[in-house]
């Protein structure tokens, strides 16, 4: 096994000039949305590292930014794009990390590498659009019609890259893929535990609920006459937990994370209410259950209310995905020689493109951990030691597998 002697501080050094595209200024945060102008910026700066590296930059039709090294390679990356207060390792942490070792391999004589940054995982337009188009579970035309909250199409917004565009790249080149992610939850952090290795992605599920009652004068409508859809709607966020309670576990959640009222006066009685409702889990007939429980729940009110209730599919269902097997344990085997009992095996409850990439070759990640437990916020943030342990284990590994 050829050792991959990777330089920390040049890691940390990219890893904070990605951060100035977008940067917020007052924290670490990061404004960087898919196709954005600071999103194509940081790409482009992405792509001139990748071909100092020796790797060939390279954008595919949906914006994807491969660094490729000649041959068949090992695959690693993540995605640069952001939430519209974002932080600033997530996805990040992946991409430089990838580049880092990719440019430390080809100076020790290690394997050969490639890395990738995806495009829109955050959701601007959909989720995990990039890999997804990538991965064929999402065909380009279909991914063209997808609008943004601003009203820009996914076609619209490809068509900035204008003469970076090149063919897809074949996925046959690549022998694997290996994606590091900071955990965006609490559990390393709590434990004082400085890796993660993933052993699956969660499932998830998303419908919109639209809940029809009578709009009518908040003033001289008596309580008991009103058919308030807001209220219908608070009942069932309220009774969700009880609804779930033989059938979650601690690691199965459910969010309402966005609702609008109609007509959102103040002086009237809401005659319609709509809202997202998601809800995650790493087991397939767990994610069943949760779903036959919020039907149920739905018909009920509907009959108890008065109000009429309906639920549609936002997105096409994305499947618990269990990491292979064979890289599980390389990555174990890395964790233990550089952070030897600091280390736990763990599910991912974010999605990843990872997931979209398991159909297509063996797919591994490892987790660094998250202060607090925050992401997808500007107080993300990871201790810069925790990330140079990260980097450490990728390494490790991408030498083992090379």
């Amino acid at each position: 096994m050829t050792h991959i002697s990777v330089d920390p501080a040049r890691f940390l050094a990219d890893l904070h000039a990605l951060r100035r595209f977008g940067g917020d200024g007052a924290s670490k945060g990061v404004r960087r949305r898919a196709f954005s102008p600071e999103d194509l910026a940081a790409r482009d700066w992405l792509g001139e590292q990748m071909a100092a590296a020796g790797l060939e930059p390279h954008f595919d039709p949906a914006g994807n930014l491969f660094g490729l090294a000649p041959g068949r390679s090992l695959l690693l990356g993540s995605h640069s794009d952001t939430q519209p207060e974002g932080g600033w390792l997530d996805g990040a942490l992946g991409v430089v990390a990838a580049l880092e070792i990719a440019r430390a391999a080809r100076e020790s004589g290690g394997p050969p590498i490639s890395v990738v940054s995806f495009q829109d995982e955050e959701g601007r337009f959909g989720a995990l659009t990039g890999s997804s188009v990538w991965s064929g579970k999402l065909p380009l035309e279909a991914a063209d019609g997808l609008v943004a909250s601003d009203g820009l199409s996914f076609a619209a917004a490809r068509a900035q890259l204008g003469a970076r565009v090149r063919d897809f790249v074949d996925p046959a080149r690549f022998s694997a893929f290996l994606e590091m992610h900071i955990e965006q939850g609490p559990v390393l952090d709590l434990a004082g535990e400085a890796i993660g290795v993933v052993t699956g992605i969660v499932g998830l599920r998303q419908v919109q609920v639209t809940i029809k009652g009578q709009q009518n004068h908040a003033g001289t409508t008596p309580m008991a006459h009103r058919r308030d859809a807001f209220s219908v709607a608070a009942s069932i966020a309220t009774a969700l937990p009880d609804r779930f309670a033989n059938i979650v576990t601690p690691q199965s959640v459910w969010t309402i994370g966005q609702i609008a009222l109609h007509p959102g006066a103040a002086s009237v009685v809401p005659g319609r209410a709509s809202f997202s409702l998601q809800w995650r889990d790493i087991e397939s007939d767990r994610l069943d259950r949760m779903e036959a429980a919020i039907m149920a729940l739905l018909d009920d009110l509907a009959a108890s209310s008065g109000c009429e209730i309906t639920a549609t599919r936002l997105r096409h269902d994305l499947s618990p995905m269990p990491m292979d097997a064979g890289l599980q344990a390389i990555l174990s085997q890395a964790a233990d020689t550089v952070a030897p009992g600091r280390w736990r095996k763990m599910p991912s409850g974010a999605l990843h493109d990872a997931s979209n990439l398991a159909a297509l070759m063996p797919v591994g990640m490892v987790f660094v951990p998250s202060i607090g437990g925050i992401s997808h916020a500007f107080e993300e943030d990871t201790q810069e030691a925790d990330l140079v342990t990260g980097l450490a284990v990728l390494a490790d590994a991408a030498a083992r597998i090379g």
